[in-house]
């Protein structure tokens, strides 16, 4: 996905009041002068969007020491934080401003639509691999608020139709979800299973109260996870994917631990771990 945004809508409304004496009475006039903008936000960037009409004069303090007098900036905030962002303008000859609080999550380079893999350059999260790799040549990690990312180099093409297994426990808690010597330390609550790269996974989630009974209950969740950028050079195949955080139990805490299997069509053999199988799942830290 698709890449997500937020839009938040903010007003501040000036009262202007006029007061009209005659020798009679004293009458009160309201006029109202609402000045109203949209933020989207996508990672750091920010899109600034005035709804109002009538307003000049435009002049944002974007809470981070930068200023702009464009009518509907984008602005890059430097990190995560609490940003205060302000606009003072001019609405049909009356001064007004209006403020309101962003939040900027943890982000990420990523970007799943973007058909390269050059962003994933910039993640250090790598799952260890050992003895068992296999066809794994690096598989890494990212998350922000939103989706947890993978990105996969590996021997192979996309027309092999290898099975993956992705292993998750979502709320990074053993004594939940499926207990297995295949991936120790962590309880499986969610398995992504099938021909990923040409036909897609299939949701499991583990239902029993018996952690060591290796069952998983099929779930039907509309845009759980997406395929970014493939591609394919010198018998080598990269891809990349995500999982929405928010579509799977448990997924939106500080923490997850994860395990993945390539296998081949057939399911004759196991073609690569990451990390060995037989060892401790990958624990993702989550908790910025």
């Amino acid at each position: 996905m698709m890449k997500t945004s937020k839009t938040y809508i903010y007003m501040l409304g000036l009262l202007i009041f006029t007061s009209l004496i005659s020798s009679c009475k004293e009458d009160e006039t309201e006029i109202q002068t609402d000045l109203l903008y949209e933020a989207a936000v996508e990672g750091n960037d920010v899109t600034f969007t005035v709804k109002t009409e009538g307003v000049s004069g435009y002049r944002w303090d974007f809470g981070d020491g930068e200023t702009s007098n464009d009518a509907n900036p984008t602005h890059t905030y430097p990190g995560k934080g609490k940003y205060v962002p302000t606009l003072y303008a001019t609405v049909n000859g009356k001064t007004a401003e209006a403020s309101t609080v962003l939040r900027i999550a943890k982000t990420t380079p990523v970007k799943i639509n973007d058909n390269t893999l050059a962003d994933w350059a910039g993640v250090n999260t790598s799952i260890p691999l050992g003895a068992k790799k296999g066809v794994f040549g690096e598989v890494k990690l990212d998350y922000d608020g939103n989706y947890v990312y993978i990105y996969a180099d590996m021997a192979g093409a996309r027309a092999d139709g290898n099975i993956f297994d992705f292993y998750i426990d979502s709320d990074n808690n053993p004594l939940t979800g499926l207990s297995t010597g295949t991936f120790t330390e962590g309880g499986y609550d969610i398995l992504l299973e099938g021909q990923l790269l040409t036909a897609g996974v299939d949701i499991f989630y583990h239902n029993s109260a018996n952690q060591a009974d290796f069952s998983f209950a099929q779930q039907s969740i509309a845009e759980a996870y997406q395929v970014g950028t493939v591609t394919e050079s010198g018998g080598r195949l990269k891809f990349e994917m995500r999982i929405a955080r928010g579509k799977l139990k448990g997924l939106t805490g500080s923490g997850m631990r994860i395990a993945i299997q390539a296998i081949k069509s057939d399911w004759s053999v196991v073609l690569g771990s990451a990390p060995d199988d037989g060892t401790a799942s990958f624990k993702l830290d989550m908790s910025e």
